[in-house]
């Protein structure tokens, strides 16, 4: 979801050029592509930069990532943590991250932390509109969809099976929020859920008490975690993926939480929106039974980490509405923060009355 954002591109420039140019000297921009609207999570700028090396002379395209400065969607940005994590990644492992250039702490050049990556060329899947709706996705053939789905599923197996402990990765882990796994999880999205909207949320709750109710042992050893693994964070070509991106919520977990999270949000972008799934796509249930074969052990639980990933997101659906009610662009009274698409599929699948309606889904 955009947010305004009010960036001076020839200012942004300038100010990119004069802490590039302490790194490369001699560097030229250009131009910085600067977005009318810029995310929640982090702000995205795309630039060409040139320079000489060595007597020859060099040319990148590159993506600065930078820090939330004036709107957020999580009450706690894990923003260097997202930098550091991907540049793990990129340095050693064979998970196909953006190559990680740069970091800078301080929010004098642009306003806010950021860090730099070589720019990886693809096409994502669309969230709007959901890629079962509209996009390009739509008009892939079959076998590219299928492609693209289980070629994701191995990138995140292949995630599962990292040492974290061997890569320094214990950062990840956030003991303040309780044991690792599901005590963090919910008592960390418990105060998210408080913190994104003080209105009603009666399907949020029921589901947290639900969760509280049937949290299930997690007896292996947690592993890193994408925590938002889905197709819609995956640049590709023709079907093999390029680059996987959006890391800031990665944590440790069982696995079985993000392979939910992974068949949630692609049923929210179809059953969810009254949409049928496009062919190719393989049915949820084969995608389990690969997945059990790519772990190497049977999926346990699978149920409950779906109404997991239904209760994170209904949360993230609550900001993105408070958001809309903050810029202005919905009504104070909109039920949109807990009657949503997302809402109305956790409360079907919990088996509880739809959320009251008052003219705000979507």
């Amino acid at each position: 979801m955009p947010v305004p954002d009010q960036r001076d591109p020839e200012v942004t420039r300038r100010a990119l050029t004069a802490w590039l140019d302490r790194r490369l000297p001699g560097v030229a921009i250009p131009v910085v592509e600067t977005p009318q609207t810029s995310g929640f999570s982090s702000e995205t700028l795309m630039f060409e930069a040139t320079w000489t090396e060595d007597g020859a002379e060099r040319h990148e395209a590159l993506v600065a990532r930078v820090a939330p400065a004036h709107y957020q969607i999580f009450p706690e940005p894990r923003f260097e943590e997202q930098y550091r994590l991907m540049r793990v990644l990129d340095e050693r492992t064979d998970i196909p991250v953006p190559p990680i250039r740069w970091y800078e702490p301080s929010a004098e050049p642009l306003g806010a932390p950021f860090f730099v990556m070589g720019r990886v060329e693809g096409q994502v899947p669309t969230d709007m509109p959901p890629y079962h709706s509209g996009g390009w996705v739509t008009e892939a053939p079959p076998e590219e969809r299928a492609a693209m789905w289980w070629s994701t599923l191995e990138i995140m197996a292949r995630l599962h099976r990292l040492d974290a402990g061997a890569l320094g990765l214990g950062f990840l882990d956030q003991p303040h929020w309780g044991a690792t796994g599901l005590e963090q999880r919910l008592n960390y999205y418990e105060h998210y859920l408080h913190w994104a909207y003080r209105g009603p949320q009666e399907t949020a709750l029921a589901a947290l008490e639900w969760l509280r109710a049937n949290r299930p042992e997690e007896p292996d050893p947690p592993v890193v975690l994408w925590n938002d693994a889905r197709i819609g964070n995956v640049i590709f070509q023709k079907g093999v993926p390029a680059a996987v991106l959006d890391w800031e919520t990665a944590v440790l977990g069982a696995p079985e939480e993000d392979l939910a999270w992974f068949m949630f949000l692609d049923r929210h972008h179809s059953d969810g929106i009254g949409f049928p799934r496009l062919p190719g796509f393989p049915s949820y249930d084969e995608t389990a039974a690969r997945y059990a074969e790519l772990l190497g052990r049977p999926l346990r639980d699978l149920g409950y980490y779906e109404v997991l990933s239904g209760f994170k997101f209904s949360i993230i659906m609550a900001r993105i509405g408070q958001a809309m009610i903050d810029f202005d662009w919905i009504e104070p009274g909109s039920d949109f923060p807990y009657n949503n698409n997302c809402t109305q599929l956790l409360a079907r699948i919990l088996g509880l009355p739809a959320p009251a309606t008052t003219g705000g889904s979507a």
